[in-house]
């Protein structure tokens, strides 16, 4: 299994659309991370074509703070499942999601659904 996030400073972001970079983590079926990768998107979360990357590299799970219905959408058509509501240091919310113990919230943005958001914050 691959899960991957959007980070900022080994950290959730927590607005999906900020996002320029992500981690990928590997996992055996025994839920035990084998890898970590970095990646670097050529712009923000929301129009960068980032759903097709993460796809390519075999990414079956989105754990992504806020998130709008389209680019969860867009995940979505690339075989993406998205679990919304995460926070905290990056490496804590995949144990714990891997425990069992994140659940999708159900919780969609919707202040900003026609494109990315300001890029002066994080």
């Amino acid at each position: 299994m691959k899960i991957a996030l959007p980070v900022h400073n080994g950290s959730v972001n927590e607005h999906f659309g900020h996002s320029e970079n992500f981690t990928i983590y590997t996992v055996s079926p025994d839920k035990n991370i084998e890898s970590v990768t970095p990646v670097t998107s050529d712009g923000c979360g929301c129009h960068s074509g980032i759903a097709q990357i993460l796809a390519e590299q075999g990414v079956t799970i989105m754990l992504a703070g806020n998130i709008g219905g389209g680019a969860i959408n867009h995940l979505n058509e690339f075989g993406i499942d998205v679990v919304r509501g995460c926070y905290g240091q990056a490496d804590q919310v995949v144990a714990e999601f891997l425990k069992g113990t994140i659940i999708d919230n159900e919780q969609t943005c919707t202040a900003h659904e026609k494109g990315c958001h300001d890029h002066g914050s994080n």
